[in-house]
């Protein structure tokens, strides 16, 4: 692929945007954690070490030994399983 076209360029991976946490909402993060962790104890280790430490999906994957695939499907319903209890909807 010629240069001028973008050849040379590489895909960078953005962190997701940071929202700032008040102590309630920690409080409320580290509760559904915990409860999200009795469950899904893989999955919210993920949480951990994206959430808190700043890894990247491929990196927590690799501390994890599972696969990218798998973490971006585990980080996506960890996600969306927390904003749900998080807000006070119900899940579908």
């Amino acid at each position: 692929m010629r240069r001028k076209r973008g050849g040379d360029w590489s895909r960078v991976e953005l962190p997701d945007p940071a929202v700032p946490i008040d102590d309630s909402n920690l409080i409320a993060l580290d509760q559904a954690l915990a409860e999200f962790a009795a469950v899904h104890a893989e999955a919210a280790e993920l949480v951990q070490l994206r959430y808190f430490t700043g890894l990247t999906i491929p990196q927590a994957a690799e501390a994890l030994g599972i696969s990218a695939r798998t973490a971006d499907r585990s980080w996506a319903y960890a996600r969306a399983w927390l904003f749900h209890r998080i807000s006070g909807e119900k899940l579908a």
